[in-house]
């Protein structure tokens, strides 16, 4: 989709909201913010954002409002499933998240890590990991540096490794990233996600548009991600701190032994790591 002088509502005015803003304003947009949080001045908005053309709404959007738009980005944190975004979608308007709108404006490769737990720290590793091998590298997403930041800087030889939220996950539509990982799944967010079949979907959309050409990293020490792996069109690479894999990553020990169905190989001791 080309932007130039499309009508964007960008829904949600928090560090992710503004970099989408900043990104399409690049892009040419015809911006609208939106947040319905009252305490919110539009004279602050506009101050932070410098720019006098943009359409600020603070509190009520109405229906004839977003159906005026052509496309809807919204941020991690506006739930999926608003009365005002059913409108949007039965009008035919496009509902994007800060994810999808970097992803379909950045070039190279990526690399997506999601779980409810260390994500963060695995990005921040994988980021460093590849700064070894590659020359031009960012890491972006939930880490708190907004993918939309950097997404016109790439290149077709970027490699860009992003930490997703299940929140970002319910509004891809295109995202491909060429290796996936999900960590582990347990309870959370179940009052955005209701119930636990639903939320391991969600994190299980991590693939929804990779191929058999593309890898998925799932932990086998965990139940979900173990059944998970057992599904997915792609090519899935287990990991193990507790059991030795016919074919996968595991600890035996005090090292780190990659086994590929036919040969072992040992990577290395865990005491030689250097962690960050």
């Amino acid at each position: 989709m080309q932007m130039q002088n499309k009508k964007v509502l960008v829904f949600g005015l928090g560090k992710s909201g503004y970099g989408s803003y900043e990104l399409l304003r690049q892009l040419g947009a015809s911006i609208t913010l939106y947040d319905g949080n009252t305490e919110l001045k539009r004279e602050d908005v506009r101050q932070k954002i410098n720019d006098d053309k943009a359409k600020i709404i603070i509190g009520n959007l109405k229906e004839e409002e977003i159906k005026e738009m052509d496309l809807v980005i919204i941020s991690p944190g506006v739930p999926a499933d608003l009365p005002i975004l059913s409108v949007a979608r039965e009008a035919g308007i496009p509902i994007w998240g800060e994810i999808e709108l970097a992803y379909r404006f950045s070039k190279g490769k990526v690399i997506a890590i999601t779980g409810t737990n260390g994500k963060t720290t695995t990005t921040a590793l994988v980021g460093e990991i590849m700064k070894n091998y590659f020359s031009d590298v960012y890491v972006v997403g939930n880490i708190g540096n907004p993918y939309t930041a950097i997404a016109l800087r790439t290149k077709e030889d970027t490699v860009t490794v992003a930490e997703i939220s299940s929140f970002q996950l319910e509004t891809i539509t295109s995202f491909h990233p060429e290796v996936s990982a999900v960590l582990n799944v347990t309870p959370d967010h179940l009052n955005r996600h209701y119930t636990m079949e639903n939320y391991s979907s969600i994190k299980r959309d991590i693939t929804k548009f990779q191929t058999s050409e593309n890898t998925c990293v799932l932990n086998y020490d965990n139940a979900i991600t173990r059944e998970m792996g057992l599904k997915l069109p792609v090519n899935v690479l287990y990991f193990s701190r507790l059991s030795k894999l016919d074919k996968g990553i595991y600890l035996d020990g005090g090292t780190i032994v990659y086994q590929d169905g036919k040969t072992e190989t040992k990577v290395c001791k865990v005491s030689d790591l250097k962690l960050l």
